[in-house]
């Protein structure tokens, strides 16, 4: 999980340094852009958002279907596909 953490910041930096016009030539370090831009890293915010989604869904009655299915386990002969991530999203926010 942690090289898609990467990946999604270095697009976020890609992207910025694009707006701002600053060329690869230019030597511009990552922590100038985002002191110019005063924008955090992109995966904080979505960590954040995750973590604002769970304190919304933990508030929730024991009987709520959002509580349910974030609680549920799969069927014991389930399967994830092939390339899918081992992680659940409960245990990413833990």
């Amino acid at each position: 999980m942690l090289g898609s953490h990467c990946k999604i910041d270095a697009l976020d930096q890609w992207c910025l340094k694009t707006l701002l016009e600053i060329k690869w030539y230019q030597l511009v370090c990552n922590k100038e852009v985002r002191r110019i831009t005063k924008q955090p890293n992109l995966t904080a915010i979505v960590q954040s958002q995750h973590l604002s989604v769970f304190r919304h869904i933990a508030r929730m009655d024991d009987d709520a279907d959002a509580e349910m299915i974030l609680t549920a386990l799969p069927p014991e002969n389930w399967k994830r596909r092939p390339g899918r991530p081992c992680i659940t999203w409960l245990n990413a926010i833990q």
